[in-house]
């Protein structure tokens, strides 16, 4: 008598079963019915004068236990995404309206309201200045800001050109450089933006924060001010 395979895999080809239609009709995701049918399945196919030994079985229900057990895993971790995202996005709504700081030193000016931001020397600059470009690259102002110990400072433009004469709305370029060290270096900059609505991206994934100065992650928020 020739011998029968005691594989599930064997079991599937040999033998098309409800299990197998069902396995179809699920994508190809064989579930917990499944697995016993085709486990009882494969029981009735065996060659009586080898049946499985005690081992294969345990190693089998085993496998099968592993992989369910993933599975269910997975669906928590999917569930627990989608929370997460939920929460996020609740937390961040609650920024509309608020001024948030971000790295960039593109702005865009809307009104009579100047222009604020934040640059960082790692070691002592002298004679700092900001300088201040419209979308054309010309030089609207410039203005002095002195000279710092290493840290943090805040700057600021009121909004106007070097004829004191308000500047027109729209976008501009700022830029703070000076003598860093030994050498002249221009410093990365954050400014501040007002935010104006929130965004979920694709499929509930990843959060935009759009402002006047355009869209942003939510990750790239430095600091969070009142509005």
């Amino acid at each position: 008598m020739n011998s029968v395979s005691n594989s599930v895999i064997d079991g599937l080809r040999n033998n098309p079963s409800t299990a197998t239609n069902n396995a179809a009709n699920n994508n190809g995701a064989l579930e917990q019915s499944d697995f016993f049918a085709l486990l009882t399945q494969q029981l009735s196919y065996q060659d009586p004068t080898k049946p499985v030994e005690n081992d294969q079985m345990i190693s089998q229900m085993t496998s099968f236990s592993m992989a369910d057990g993933i599975t269910g895993l997975n669906k928590s971790f999917e569930n627990f995404a989608a929370s997460m995202t939920s929460n996020q996005a609740l937390q961040a709504s609650s920024l509309v309206g608020q001024k948030v700081l971000v790295p960039g030193n593109e702005v865009s000016k809307n009104g009579e309201e100047g222009v604020s931001g934040v640059f960082a020397l790692p070691v002592s600059g002298q004679n700092m200045q900001l300088r201040v470009e419209d979308k054309a690259g010309q030089l609207i102002k410039t203005v002095d800001l002195g000279s710092f110990p290493p840290g943090k400072y805040r700057f600021e433009w009121d909004g106007t050109d070097n004829n004191g004469n308000a500047a027109p709305m729209g976008e501009y370029s700022l830029s703070v450089s000076g003598q860093v060290g030994n050498k002249s270096e221009s410093l990365p900059l954050s400014t501040y933006a007002h935010v104006q609505s929130v965004s979920l991206g694709a499929n509930g994934s990843g959060i935009t924060i759009n402002t006047n100065n355009g869209a942003i992650k939510l990750s790239d928020v430095e600091e969070i001010g009142e509005g």
